[in-house]
């Protein structure tokens, strides 16, 4: 049962006939784990806490720097040089005291990704290089999760829900490479909205699975240009010579 605080805080979300008491008790009761807290992570993490997921799984070894400000909205320029996942976890405990919020401020790989990822009900893959989101990618495949995935550079983003059995797929189907882009963030900049978008898409999407709803994205590629305002979509298709769910990985 929902207390009359949970009532008053989700009211909006109960007005939802998709939603109503039924996904509000789904979303209280999920365990998200959120690999990643730069500016895909900080919207969707302040989305789910917002929306009462019960327990938010937060990991980044990074620690805040200057440059992380123009598009990373959970920091405030005196957070710099202390870790991302500890102060995501205090400015998601001050946004919404309801939700239980555990810190992870090491790499998550091997053993601690496989441990984190199995623990979770879903997983939004926010990291920014290709190393980690095909590490996550294959912890999610093995522990048959589902996982959120996003991306941005420039004026540019992606958006790529994968859902167990991964019948359309995974992520190594889509990009085999394992190297980072010569283009990324780094070296091509991208614009603070443009995170913004696809970390908001990646929250809606898990809310929308957590609550029984599904999502209209499964086995898809959502492709959001900037500049246009314009978005496309691929359907993804398993590759049999993939490493990771071909026939024989």
């Amino acid at each position: 049962m929902l207390n009359d605080q949970a009532f008053l805080r989700y009211s909006r979300q109960l007005l939802l006939e998709e939603f109503g008491p039924d996904g509000q008790k789904k979303i209280q009761a999920a365990n998200v784990l959120i690999v990643g807290l730069g500016g895909l992570g900080s919207p969707a993490a302040l989305y789910l806490a917002a929306a009462g997921v019960g327990k938010l799984t937060v990991a980044d070894d990074d620690q805040l720097h200057i440059t992380n400000l123009q598009r990373q909205i959970l920091y405030r320029t005196s957070d710099l040089d202390q870790d991302k996942a500890l102060l995501a976890k205090r400015e998601l405990l001050r946004l919404n005291p309801l939700c239980e919020i555990n810190a992870i401020t090491e790499r998550l790989a091997g053993d601690t990704l496989a441990a984190a990822v199995s623990a979770a009900d879903l997983v939004l893959d926010c990291s920014d290089n290709m190393a980690t989101r095909h590490a996550v990618n294959k912890a999610c495949f093995d522990a048959g999760k589902t996982l959120v995935s996003g991306s941005a550079v420039g004026f540019s983003g992606q958006l790529l829900v994968l859902e167990p059995p991964y019948t359309w797929g995974c992520y190594a189907c889509l990009y085999p490479d394992h190297e980072t882009p010569v283009r990324n963030c780094r070296t091509a900049g991208v614009l603070g909205p443009v995170v913004g978008v696809i970390g908001t898409l990646q929250a809606l999407e898990a809310l929308k699975i957590i609550a029984g709803m599904g999502s209209a994205l499964s086995g898809k590629l959502r492709l959001f240009d900037g500049k246009q305002q314009s978005w496309c979509t691929v359907q993804l298709t398993r590759s049999e010579a993939c490493i990771v769910c071909g026939e024989h990985p």
